[in-house]
């Protein structure tokens, strides 16, 4: 299941955006990993994409998956 990542942020000013934004990432325990900033009438704006939990290093056919084991070795499994 694909996981939503992307956030939307707004304020009058670029200090009250970074302090939304600061906010957000300390409520919801989540880096932001891109962001854009752009002016929007009289307000800063802020499209911002989260770093995705669910990414899963797969071989090319997808039938093998990285994962690491109980002893913190990188371990390559069928699907």
């Amino acid at each position: 299941m694909n996981k939503r990542n992307l956030v939307y942020f707004e304020h009058p000013s670029m200090r009250g955006l970074y302090a939304c934004m600061d906010e957000w990432q300390q409520a919801n325990s989540q880096r932001l990993m891109s962001i854009s900033v752009q002016r929007d009438g009289g307000n800063y704006c802020c499209i911002a994409l989260t770093n995705p939990a669910e990414v899963v290093i797969t071989s090319v056919d997808g039938m093998h998956h990285a994962s690491v084991n109980r002893f913190g070795f990188l371990a390559v499994t069928g699907e």
